[in-house]
């Protein structure tokens, strides 16, 4: 269903109609002549604000003012969701503990931005035939970060990568 655009001055359909001032006032149910009349005295413009109204309800305003403030007031909204991306952090099964910590240094600083990590176990020629190694090193990550982020997707093979996703917990 299509958003329905506001109607304005002469596309407004009623007879008769409720209208409010710039002030926020009743003017009471008027004639649309006389509502656009009083609207343009004011130099401002008559909006539809509530159509479904019997009868519908017409507001005194600067319609370009209202519409430039509502598209404000949707971009501060969008500003304000929370981004969450997902960062990865690739091993081997036999990274050594100086490397592994350096890994872990920065699966932990992403989770503390607020992202997703992603750890991928790498495997080449026959270190695949030995993919605990991998689970292993897996656990012992979600191990070290476990203060931090909890593991939304167990370790799983694809190929020959090993994968475990960490979501930041709840603050």
């Amino acid at each position: 269903m299509a958003k329905q655009e506001t109607n304005v001055n002469r596309a407004i359909r009623a007879r008769e109609v409720r209208v409010i001032d710039d002030e926020g006032g009743q003017l009471g149910i008027l004639r649309l002549e006389d509502a656009l009349a009083a609207a343009a005295e004011r130099g401002l413009d008559l909006v539809e604000v509530s159509p479904g109204a019997t009868p519908p309800v017409c507001r005194i305003m600067d319609y370009g003012k209202y519409k430039y403030m509502a598209s404000k007031r949707a971009a501060e909204a969008r500003k304000k969701t929370a981004k969450v991306e997902l960062k990865e952090v690739k091993m081997r099964p036999k990274t050594e503990e100086h490397d592994f910590q350096f890994k872990v240094k920065h699966a932990r600083r992403f989770l503390e931005e607020g992202n997703k990590v992603k750890v991928t176990v790498m495997f080449r020629g026959r270190e695949v035939t030995h993919p605990e190694f991998g689970r292993n090193l897996l656990e012992k990550v979600a191990e070290e970060v476990k203060d931090l982020g909890q593991v939304e997707s167990m370790p799983r093979m694809q190929g020959r990568f090993m994968h475990m996703v960490i979501a930041p917990s709840k603050k």
